[in-house]
């Protein structure tokens, strides 16, 4: 609104000299005036470039005195012109700042989620460690209170000694038991003290070794039998250990039969005293408590299971019909492995204990298995596959396997 406001003035303003300028020409032509001795047609045309002046020069005027753009324009042009590039150059300049601001950011961010990462990792070592810790600070505890007991029961045997001299020779040698007793215990306890040390230096070490045994995997398994008095039991129980000790041996390449596998003291009695008040035998499996590295001690549990006879010799265990639809070779040993694993299925679910990382429950020899696969070579339409056992199976397994191919019949075992 304002610059159409200074076009109309400056419209005005232009019209009203140039009316005037040509009055005032048209006067002087009339009159033939002269001007500085010039004729008059010349005086004339002094006035129309006069009143020309005058318009452009009014006209400049008025908008410089009406706009500061214009002066601006008329007389701050160049220095416009340099603000506007060192602006342009602060602009450059701010964003690439900006865009270095940026990446170090970016940079950061990775750092801080690695920093994270760490943290959670040794958040998860600390409760294991912790844990741990707690175990073996409640066996020290037990450990204590076993000792102050023994304690106890020694002096108060010392007492009874005093007082009953007949019974001297019994005393002095139940003292002496104890006594052995206590220095056994000592001696566990500072084992087991060494060996919460061990633990800790473990786990507070990064876990990037050579894995020897998995988590859950089976170092060694056997039948105990039950019902029997605890000394016995507890002797199968450190044959079974020497045959752990034997096959971590074995896995390692070296003789460590100087260095026990740890099992914890309460769960290894507490093993004991199931299988001595069983009635039947117990599938016992030594375990491994985690994934053991190499260099590490061999920290196991205890698994127990029920023992049975599962299957007798040529017990039938399970038929599947299968239709085959172009005789293949492939197809054949696909057959095959399909109804090896409903065989393992059926087996497992009857009792048979599956091994803790494959789920594997069943043997059977390469050459009955590449047996089979050929006689099912050509074949098209249906058959039968059988499997029976192959002697007496009981829960620790392997079941052993016979496998046929029978003919398809009304009443075939689905």
């Amino acid at each position: 609104m304002y610059g159409v406001l200074l076009i109309v003035v400056l419209i005005i303003t232009g019209g009203a000299i140039a009316f005037i300028g040509d009055r005032l020409g048209t006067k002087i032509g009339k009159k033939r005036l002269s001007i500085f001795g010039l004729r008059p047609r010349h005086t004339s045309i002094v006035i129309t470039i006069f009143t020309g002046v005058c318009i452009t020069t009014l006209t400049f005027g008025v908008m410089a005195a009406a706009s500061e753009n214009v002066r601006t324009a008329l007389f701050g042009m160049e220095r416009l012109n340099r603000t506007m590039q060192a602006t342009q150059s602060s602009l450059l300049q701010a964003q690439s700042d900006l865009e270095a601001a940026q990446d170090e950011q970016e940079r950061t961010n990775e750092a801080l989620s690695a920093s994270k990462t760490d943290v959670e990792k040794l958040k998860d070592q600390r409760a294991e460690l912790e844990a741990e810790s707690s175990r073996l600070q409640e066996g020290n505890r037990q450990l204590e209170a076993a000792k102050q007991d023994l304690l106890a029961r020694n002096d108060l045997l010392s007492a009874e000694n005093v007082s009953l001299g007949g019974r001297n020779q019994v005393l002095a040698s139940a003292n002496e038991e104890l006594s052995g007793h206590n220095a056994r215990l000592t001696r566990d306890n500072k084992s087991l003290e060494k060996r919460a040390q061990d633990l800790r230096d473990g786990l507070i070490s990064m876990r990037e070794g050579d894995i020897v045994f998995q988590a859950g995997e089976v170092i060694a398994s056997g039948v105990v039998r039950g019902n029997r008095p605890q000394a016995a039991v507890a002797q199968d129980l450190q044959s079974l250990a020497q045959l752990a000790n034997r096959n971590v041996s074995t896995r390692l390449g070296r003789d460590t039969s100087d260095q026990d596998i740890w099992i914890y003291q309460p769960e290894y009695e507490a093993a004991v005293k199931t299988i001595a008040e069983s009635p039947q035998d117990m599938v016992v499996r030594i375990v491994a408590a985690g994934n053991l590295i190499r260099g590490e001690a061999v920290r196991t549990s205890l698994e127990l299971y029920k023992n049975s006879i599962i299957y007798k010799n040529k017990e039938f265990i399970i038929a599947r019909p299968y239709t085959l639809t172009d005789g293949t070779d492939g197809e054949a040993e696909q057959t095959v492995m399909n109804f090896l694993k409903d065989v393992n299925l059926s087996a497992t679910t009857k009792g048979i204990l599956p091994d803790p990382l494959r789920g594997s429950v069943g043997v059977i020899a390469g050459a009955q298995f590449y047996e089979l696969v050929n006689s099912l070579r050509g074949i098209r339409g249906p058959v039968v596959l059988s499997a029976y056992a192959n002697g007496d199976t009981d829960a620790m397994g392997p079941l052993r396997l016979i496998l046929k191919r029978e003919r398809q019949t009304d009443n075939a075992v689905h």
